[in-house]
């Protein structure tokens, strides 16, 4: 590698926030189905234990080595619903708790796959799983759970959206952060790295690693030096930037790869901003030139941002997976939580964006009293752009009981904290107690 181009990506680690966001070791569970819960757990606990017993040890060599960060080590599993539904448990918190053990045995910072699919309709364990969810999450620390209730093929399945809105409330009484370790999907995908959302689908490999970049702050540094020139100019440079970002998560993947003796699989391109200074996606569409997120012309810029990420990602890696865009979560967004303080971005606003980019409305704090038909109705939305768009959309919501709009929830580390936003308290609960499917979009039925 060239002297200019080693020293270039040492200037994007230090000072521009460049890291890899997460090597995510994905493991099958279907091997580990049992009619006993107890035997079942045991070989869940025994399966994950060895598959990943070395995979923070690789991570941390290869920082040490490379001298990039990888700033998560993570898993994800086979949706348990379809692994205890063999049970017949009347809850699977006995599942829960054994991943988490797993978990913390291996080391790594979260567990993801604790989820259920039911976009056109309930499967044995599927709902025991819903049901178990506030408890699950509550009871356990490194464990993350998502529901996927809709798809472009299948439609939008209105039973589970009225279920996840009462599966949210009753996690807030239990604990605000429960809700932060919990998404609900339309178009999940099989090989998301990213938590809480990730799961290992069933066409997945036995084992494999996917990797998630991130870098918003050096695509920010980049769009600096285009300052007034054209939009073109300012898309090949965003592609000239993750070009270079994506190229890491395939150098890292490929190591990390050969040291486990595990399948590579994917490397996500995402734009995933933390709390830190200069780490911000918001700030990168300021750059573009809208003076404050929120405003006219946030989605038009939202959207070629995302497209530039994937169309330069794309040809530095061996394949792409996961998410693949620009995530927009307000807590974790230093520019996001300056939007809404200052009145410029709203959840409607924030609703209009996630029809562009991925995934969707993301660690968005709002009042706790708000009904859990509101929150039903918050998911259906999401899941009709998801369905209608082709794309993958999501919910993570978290009422905070006893705040109020302009209250400020510290949530800590890379979740950050948010202002809790003004919900539409127009009443969405007629339309909820219907309850059935939303049929799939003609254009879906493409055989």
């Amino acid at each position: 590698m060239e002297t200019a181009k080693i020293l270039e990506t040492i200037h994007m680690i230090s000072d521009e926030n460049l890291d890899i966001r997460t090597i995510t070791m994905g493991i099958s569970l279907l091997d580990c189905i049992d009619s006993d819960s107890t035997k079942a757990c045991e070989k869940i606990y025994t399966k994950i234990t060895t598959k990943a017993k070395n995979l923070v040890k690789v991570g941390e060599q290869i920082e040490a080595e490379y001298g990039i960060p990888i700033i998560n080590k993570r898993i994800s599993v086979t949706p348990i619903s379809l692994i205890a539904a063999a049970s017949r448990d009347k809850d699977y918190l006995k599942y829960g708790q054994a991943l988490d053990k797993a978990a913390k045995t291996v080391g790594v910072n979260f567990i993801g796959g604790f989820s259920a699919l039911v976009q056109k309709g309930y499967q044995t364990g599927d709902e025991t799983l819903i049901n178990s969810l506030p408890q699950v999450l509550a009871e356990t620390d490194l464990v993350c759970a998502s529901v996927n209730v809709g798809s472009t093929r299948s439609g939008i399945n209105m039973d589970a959206v009225k279920q996840m809105g009462k599966v949210v409330k009753a996690a807030a009484k239990k604990d605000v952060m429960t809700n932060a370790k919990m998404v609900i999907f339309c178009n999940a995908v099989e090989d998301n790295p990213f938590m809480a959302g990730a799961f290992h689908g069933v066409g997945e490999r036995d084992v494999v690693i996917n990797v998630g970049v991130s870098g918003p702050g050096v695509v920010k540094k980049a769009l600096e030096k285009v300052k007034g020139q054209p939009m073109d100019v300012v898309a090949n440079t965003i592609k000239e930037t993750a070009f270079k970002v994506t190229r890491m998560g395939q150098l890292v993947g490929t190591v990390a790869s050969k040291r486990l003796g595990v399948p590579f699989g994917i490397v996500d391109l995402s734009l995933a901003p933390t709390p830190a200074v200069g780490d911000s996606v918001a700030q990168v569409l300021e750059e573009i030139g809208i003076e404050q997120v929120g405003t006219h012309g946030t989605t038009a810029a939202l959207a070629m941002l995302n497209d530039a990420v994937k169309k330069g990602g794309i040809m530095a890696c061996s394949q792409v997976g996961g998410l693949s865009g620009a995530f927009i979560p307000v807590s974790e967004d230093a520019g996001m939580i300056d939007a809404v303080n200052a009145g410029t971005l709203n959840i409607e606003k924030l609703e209009a964006m996630t029809a562009v980019c991925s995934v969707g409305l993301d660690m968005i704090a709002v009042p706790g009293d708000i009904p859990a038909e509101t929150i039903s109705a918050m998911i259906a939305d999401e899941a009709a752009i998801g369905m209608i768009n082709n794309k993958t959309t999501a919910v993570r919501v978290i009422p905070v009981p006893g705040a109020k709009v302009g209250d400020t929830v510290e949530f800590g580390g890379l979740l950050g904290h948010a202002p809790v936003m003004k919900v539409n308290e127009a009443s969405s609960v007629a339309m909820i107690e219907r309850g059935g499917l939303i049929p799939a979009p003609i254009h879906s039925f493409k055989n």
